[in-house]
C-alpha cells in the first residue's frame, strides 16, 4: 500500500498544512490586483480576517495532530 498504514495521517498533515499556510500567505500578502495575463482586477480584496484566522488555527491543529500521530 502506498505510504503504508499511515496514509490518512499523511493526507491530514498535507491538507492541514496547506490550509494554514495558504490562509497565512493570503493575510500577509493579499492579491496584487493583476491576473497572470497582466489584466488588472478591480474586485480583489483582502480575505476576511476572522475566517482566515479560524482556518489557520484549524489547519495548524490538524497538522499537529497528524504529525503527533505519525511520530507516536
Amino acid at each position: 500500500m502506498f505510504l503504508g498504514e499511515d496514509l490518512l495521517a499523511w493526507l491530514l498533515l498535507a491538507l492541514g498544512g496547506a490550509m494554514a499556510v495558504g490562509n497565512l500567505a493570503a493575510l500577509i500578502r493579499p492579491p496584487a490586483g493583476r491576473s497572470p495575463g497582466g489584466e488588472a482586477f478591480e474586485d480583489l480584496e483582502r480575505p476576511p480576517l476572522w475566517r482566515s484566522l479560524v482556518y489557520i488555527v484549524l489547519g495548524s491543529a490538524v497538522s499537529v495532530w497528524a504529525f503527533v500521530t505519525l511520530v507516536a
